[in-house]
């Protein structure tokens, strides 16, 4: 999933066009707590190759796991959302950024129990336009998704997901995407676009909720971040570049 026909990566995508700062970087979900990084053989670590300001490793958070009680299915989502935003030579990928736990936080909360969404029948299957129709919390999309995942992998491959070759996975993911795999309660496609847009959030979130590990999705981006102000540069006619600033650079 990395390249499409033209050789154009999703990386170059991202970083040439204004979705992430323009959807994403302002709001999305809110609330996530930790940031880290998870090796494909499913150990904890810290914040992979990747290093921060100053050539040291990016710091990170508190660790650990608040809703993903199975780590099989927690390291499936760290593998699947790789895949989406994968490493390249312009930075680290979902897991560096510490997007799998940022999403396991977002469901241990308000976002993965829908506590503020209406949740009543009649539950019909909805058009593309309108929005959330599911009768299952985003929590219970997202561990259904994962134990799907792995299913699927064995079905096609006889294999575990995260032990399956980056083209495996692709065509997994793919099938998600195309509508092509069943899932009660809601369809794999809808699924998908979840899954999607909470990797792209965990990666362009303001670091106080412990995605975008060191800004380093910002500095891809040279977005500033949150700046106090850019009134020394207003009539500037040169282009500035700002070194990013996360919120919690305000509490000082």
């Amino acid at each position: 999933m990395a390249e499409d026909k033209k050789g154009l990566s999703r990386r170059d995508f991202l970083k040439t066009t204004g979705i992430a700062t323009g959807a994403l970087v302002g709001g999305g979900l809110i609330g996530g707590l930790v940031g880290y990084n998870v090796q494909k053989e499913g150990q904890v670590a810290g914040t992979g190759g990747h290093k921060g300001a100053g050539g040291e490793p990016a710091a990170v958070n508190n660790r650990g796991l608040m809703f993903f009680t199975n780590m099989a299915e927690f390291n499936v989502l760290a593998q699947a959302v790789e895949r989406i935003f994968p490493e390249d030579d312009l930075g680290p990928g979902a897991i560096g950024l510490g997007v799998p736990y940022f999403i396991d936080n977002q469901l241990a909360g308000n976002y993965g129990s829908n506590v503020k969404e209406y949740m009543q029948g009649p539950f019909f299957a909805g058009e593309s336009t309108q929005g959330y129709q599911s009768r299952l919390t985003r929590g219970e999309i997202f561990r259904q998704g994962m134990i799907r995942m792995d299913e699927e992998a064995k079905r096609r491959f006889e294999k575990n997901f995260v032990d399956l070759e980056g083209q495996q996975m692709d065509e997994i993911i793919t099938a998600f995407q195309k509508n092509e795999v069943d899932m009660k309660g809601v369809s794999s496609e809808f699924f998908f676009k979840l899954l999607r847009q909470a990797t792209l959030e965990g990666a362009y979130a303001d670091p106080i909720y412990n995605g975008n590990v060191n800004m380093d999705a910002w500095r891809m981006k040279e977005f500033p971040g949150n700046q106090m102000t850019y009134i020394a540069e207003i009539e500037n006619e040169k282009f500035v570049k700002y070194e990013p600033k996360s919120l919690s650079s305000m509490e000082h």
